[in-house]
Parts: structure tokens; C-alpha cells; sequence
């Protein structure tokens, strides 16, 4: 283990607490930020670290983890000033929790295949004084990642269909009771019938074994590729997209489609 204490990856990880204590001394802005400041500007480095990974690029995805190595430096610099805890307690935590949760590599423990573990997973958090097959879901989670961490924690515990198409029959029932809840004008029961509907879409997707965020991201992306080209044939016409009908529009986005599906 002492070994272990002098490799690059120790060396690097002590060079950037050091920088950080002397940031965090010396620099006005890293002086005056505190966690509450920080939380948007980690989120934003989270999506892009997301950005990177989606698009496979190695260099962006090097650099992003380093800006997120730097939060959560910076937030147990804060607590330890604040007398919380340490960055030291903060790992350790963690080594304890991989630990005690992979009885299977650390204990005597036999499993079969992933799920099993996931199971064990859950498992193993309740009898850790976890109340709620569901804790460990934040709250403050985009809506669509909220769903699905809920119905994946949900289905380690048993509460799940057994078949695809009975998740689909279910999607279609929602959808019905959708359509019924237009017809009524009643903005609050179609805004419920409507996320009971995504909620469906997202549980079908599981079932399918498709993330529905990268789906929805790519569909995105492809969005934005599609239109871009749009108001870029639009310009060489010396036409503004606003000003074409929908049929010429139409006829825009169908070039688009072809040039994609060509490039």
C-alpha cells in the first residue's frame, strides 16, 4: 500500500489540493466562493463532461473530468474550513460503501450475473438504515433522469411488468386516457394524463434497452443539424426562413433530410 502512496495518481491528486488550499487562500474569486455559488457552475461541468462523453471525445472528456475533480475539491475545502469534514473522510466514505456493497469481491458472497448484483445492490443499502427502496434519487434531477432511476429502482425490488408488450399496452391505455383529457379543456388533467404518458414512454424505452436521454439527445442533435441546414440553403437563395410558407419549408427540411442521410 505505501507503494502506492508515491505513483503519478497520488503525486497529481496531492499537486491539486495543495493548488487549491493556495487558491483558496490567494485568489479573490476562489476565496469568496461558496457551495451554494458553486452548485450551478458544477452542474454546468457536468454537462459538459455529458457533452464529451456523448460525443466520444477523449480530449474533452480528459479535460471536463479535471474541471469536476476541481469541484469537488473546492467543496471539501469548504467544508473542512467550515469544520465538516475532510477531503480524506470524503474518500474513505466512499472506499468503505464499494466495500461493504460488493460482499461478492471483498466477502464470500456468490452471484450470478449483473443483475443479481444491482439486487444485491438495494439490498444491502435498506439494511444500511435506507428507508426507501427509492432514496438516492435527487430530487433536483432533470425530470426524465428522475423517472427512469425511479422505475430502475422500483424493478430491483419486484415492482415490475414481467413482458415488453404489457409496458406497451400500458403505454397505449395512458395515451387513450390522454386523448380523453384533451377533449375535456381541463389544462390540469391533460398536464397529469401527459406526464403519466412520458412516464410510460421512458418505462417502455427501459424495456426496450434504449436510455431514453441519449435518445432524446441524439433526436435533438439531429434537430438542430437539420434545421441548421434549412436556414443555410434558405440564405443561399437569398430567402430568410421566416419568410418562406410551410410548404417551402417543408421542402427545405426534406432536402435536409437527404443531405444527412447522404453525408
Amino acid at each position: 500500500m505505501s507503494e502506492k502512496l508515491h505513483t503519478p495518481a497520488a503525486e497529481a491528486f496531492l499537486r491539486l489540493l495543495q493548488i487549491m488550499d493556495e487558491l483558496r487562500e490567494k485568489c479573490p474569486w476562489d476565496r469568496k466562493q461558496t457551495i451554494s455559488s458553486l452548485r450551478m457552475l458544477t452542474q454546468e461541468e457536468v454537462f459538459e463532461l455529458s457533452d464529451a462523453i456523448i460525443s466520444e471525445d477523449w480530449k474533452g472528456l480528459k479535460e471536463e473530468s479535471g474541471d469536476l475533480f476541481l469541484h469537488l475539491v473546492f467543496y471539501a475545502k469548504i467544508a473542512s474550513e467550515q469544520g465538516q469534514f475532510e477531503v480524506a473522510d470524503v474518500l474513505n466514505a466512499v472506499c468503505d460503501k464499494l466495500i461493504s456493497r460488493h460482499p461478492h469481491v471483498y466477502g464470500d458472497w456468490v452471484v450470478k450475473d449483473e443483475e443479481e448484483v444491482k439486487r444485491n445492490w438495494e439490498q444491502l443499502k435498506l439494511k444500511e438504515g435506507k428507508k426507501s427502496a427509492l432514496e438516492g434519487v435527487p430530487s433536483s434531477a432533470p425530470a426524465l433522469l428522475r423517472a427512469l432511476r425511479i422505475q430502475e429502482k422500483s424493478a430491483k425490488v419486484g415492482f415490475e411488468w414481467e413482458e415488453t408488450e404489457q409496458v406497451m399496452e400500458k403505454l397505449r391505455e395512458e395515451v387513450g386516457e390522454l386523448e380523453q383529457a384533451v377533449q375535456t379543456g381541463n389544462l390540469e388533467e391533460i398536464r397529469a394524463e401527459f406526464g403519466d404518458v412520458l412516464f410510460s414512454f421512458i418505462n417502455y424505452a427501459r424495456f426496450l434497452g434504449v436510455d431514453p436521454e441519449e435518445a432524446l439527445e441524439l433526436t435533438n442533435r439531429k434537430f438542430v443539424q437539420r434545421f441548421t441546414d434549412m436556414e443555410m440553403m434558405a440564405a443561399a437563395m437569398n430567402r430568410r426562413l421566416a419568410d418562406m410558407s410551410l410548404v417551402e419549408k417543408d421542402a427545405l427540411w426534406n432536402q435536409a433530410k437527404q443531405k444527412r442521410a447522404h453525408g
